[in-house]
């Protein structure tokens, strides 16, 4: 009878570790999990969206000691702040300029969309003439 019970404790003993490996693999797959979620909250809080924009903005602030006036952007620039101000639920001012052009204030510059330039498009920060 001995006899017969070794083949299954010898069949039982790596359904024994099974759970374990089970296990392992779940919790690699949990930390990758958190990982993502962690590296998806830290880029939340960098503003890649307003990334380009905002160096244009603090390269002429460094050049002029002051924040820009206006900035032209094209079609993807321009709704990537959009959609930033609609998730962040930040005040939105529209308008337009004396060209009929859309514009969009960011932190005291002007935006203003230029569709007939490239969609990725962010131009040279200019100040109004005086």
């Amino acid at each position: 009878m001995l006899a017969l019970l070794e083949p299954r404790e010898a069949e039982a003993a790596p359904l024994a570790d099974a759970p374990q490996q089970l296990t392992d693999r779940s919790l690699d797959g949990l930390v990758r999990a958190i990982d993502s979620v962690r590296d998806e909250m830290r880029t939340e809080r960098t503003f890649a969206e307003l990334q380009r924009v905002r160096t244009a903005q603090k390269d002429h602030l460094r050049i002029n000691a002051k924040l820009p006036d206006f900035i032209e952007l094209g079609v993807d620039v321009w709704f990537e702040i959009y959609d930033w101000h609609i998730r962040w639920q930040q005040p939105l001012t529209l308008g337009r300029d004396a060209g009929g052009r859309y514009t969009m204030v960011l932190i005291q510059t002007l935006l203003i969309l230029r569709s007939d330039f490239l969609a990725s498009y962010v131009g040279v920060p200019f100040d109004n003439p005086r």
